[in-house]
């Protein structure tokens, strides 16, 4: 998947929003194939579409979706086993299923037939039932709001030759109905951050400048996949049962 690619955090997202109860199963799926077409998972007998795949696995007892945004030396979100991680920091993202005592990844691929067909096909791959270091949404704002203090601090302080501003193009969110106010805000910093990454260069800079530059923007990168992902996951801290308070009812179809 190209590096920009939201699917596997859409995914969660609107996943989780089903499975709360926010949305119904088929409006979930249509925000997933609105994004990057259709959607199938490879299945042992073939390809299933996403939405019948979601279905069974909801069957099967799925709780909720875990993001998992990963990077080579951090691989945020993952657990395990090997074959799924090193899929999942190929792809630079994946989707966890957690179900009753086990867990499934999804790792997209882009999914080209020919010159009018463009979507996305998800690898299945089991994967650890452990659960992973992600830091909850408090910790990720605060963390995400020094490192921006950090970054700009340090940046300022590498002057290379004027180069124009390269216009950061408006982000929303991209969370889904649900989710509680602080992780839209968080998610929308988080946003607004990546965007500024994605436009960064070192035209014009000295050695030592790019060198203070790369660490004040790869520690703010991590800042910001932290705060994607627990913003991702908020809305499942939301519907854990109080101990001994029973749950409510079951999620929308």
């Amino acid at each position: 998947m190209h590096p920009d690619s939201q699917i596997s955090a859409t995914l969660v997202c609107w996943g989780n929003a089903w499975l709360t109860g926010q949305v119904g199963l088929d409006e979930a799926a249509d925000r997933v194939e609105r994004q990057a077409g259709p959607q199938l998972v490879a299945g042992e007998n073939g390809d299933l579409l996403l939405r019948a795949f979601l279905a069974d696995l909801r069957v099967e007892g799925m709780k909720s979706l875990r993001l998992a945004l990963p990077v080579a030396g951090d691989p945020l979100g993952l657990t395990g086993p090997p074959p799924f991680n090193s899929a999942a920091i190929e792809a630079g993202q994946a989707a966890i299923a957690v179900l009753a005592g086990r867990c499934l990844g999804l790792v997209p691929t882009r999914d080209r037939r020919g010159s009018s067909y463009a979507g996305v096909r998800w690898s299945v791959l089991e994967a650890s039932a452990n659960v992973p270091d992600i830091p909850s949404l408090a910790e990720a704002e605060h963390t995400l709001t020094l490192a921006m203090r950090t970054a700009t601090d340090a940046l300022l302080g590498v002057e290379g030759p004027a180069q124009g501003h390269r216009r950061v193009e408006s982000v929303d969110d991209g969370l889904a109905p649900g989710y509680p106010a602080r992780a839209h805000r968080v998610a929308a910093l988080a946003a607004r951050l990546a965007a500024v990454l994605r436009v960064a260069d070192d035209r014009g800079l000295t050695s030592g400048q790019i060198v203070t530059r790369g660490n004040a923007l790869r520690d703010l990168d991590r800042a910001v996949r932290r705060a994607r992902v627990a913003a991702h996951h908020a809305i499942t801290e939301l519907v854990q049962p109080r101990p001994g308070v029973a749950g409510h009812g079951g999620p929308a179809a």
